[in-house]
């Protein structure tokens, strides 16, 4: 799921990938909601925001969505020099590190509010998580080549309503049985991935009234659970391939 293999990748794996990445990235959201009243992630929504800012001369406000903004596209620059270089040493776990710094970082951010907490930190907070949210959606992105989009909705209902238009279309222009059922797992892909967000915003809402910041803070502990197994998984398969390879040679 979270390892950029030779072969193509499956719509299964990508279906997993948008059930663990797409569902974390609608609880962060939401929770961020909860806590700070912004979206991190939402960029459609901050963008067009600037408009209303500008029409009410609010400079504070304009700064800052600006720099929420900047701070996604950044976080999204970083996730892609990261797997550039990870690519080129061969560094199969690229993605799983990647992923395991935002948990890092996250928990971090987590513990601060939990000691620190004050509403006049939560700009700077949104903009940390914007950045976060850039770099989780960078990896997602990458890493099934486009098909998991984890915070891009927007996105995401179009790429499955370009999906089902082609589906649809298949029966009416006969065309093979494997380019049919192709549209067919595309579809799901993208489903998958709007409602594993969709429950995310719902359960990252829930656990946030109900636990506050020890609730980000368990996501966070997840997405390092989750990138480490990933890790050893990977690893112990490397050394398995090896010892089966030494095997047969001695043979």
């Amino acid at each position: 799921m979270l390892i950029k293999k030779k072969k193509v990748r499956s719509h299964t794996e990508d279906r997993y990938l948008a059930l663990v990445l797409a569902t974390t990235a609608g609880i962060l959201n939401a929770m961020a909601l909860g806590a700070f009243g912004f979206f991190p992630s939402h960029m459609t929504g901050n963008t067009s925001q600037i408009s209303s800012e500008v029409f009410s001369a609010d400079m504070q406000g304009l700064i800052f969505l600006a720099v929420l903004i900047a701070a996604f596209v950044i976080g999204s620059v970083c996730a892609r020099f990261m797997v550039l270089a990870g690519l080129k040493k061969n560094f199969r776990t690229i993605f799983c590190l990647i992923i395991l710094a935002e948990s890092v970082v996250l928990s971090l951010i987590s513990v601060f509010e939990l000691a620190f907490y004050s509403p006049g930190n939560n700009k700077e907070i949104s903009v940390l998580l914007g950045f976060l949210m850039g770099i989780h959606n960078s990896t997602s992105t990458q890493l099934s080549n486009g098909r998991v989009r984890a915070t891009h909705i927007t996105g995401t209902l179009t790429d499955a309503g370009i999906a089902l238009g082609s589906f649809v279309s298949s029966f009416i222009s006969h065309v093979s049985y494997s380019e049919r059922r192709f549209q067919q797992k595309q579809l799901y892909t993208h489903l998958t991935t709007v409602f594993s967000f969709l429950t995310g915003c719902i359960v990252g809402l829930l656990l946030f009234r109900f636990a506050g910041f020890v609730a980000m803070l368990g996501l966070g502990v997840f997405l390092a659970v989750v990138a480490l197994w990933a890790i050893a998984v990977t690893l112990h398969r490397a050394k398995k391939n090896v010892y089966g390879l030494n095997k047969i040679r001695l043979s």
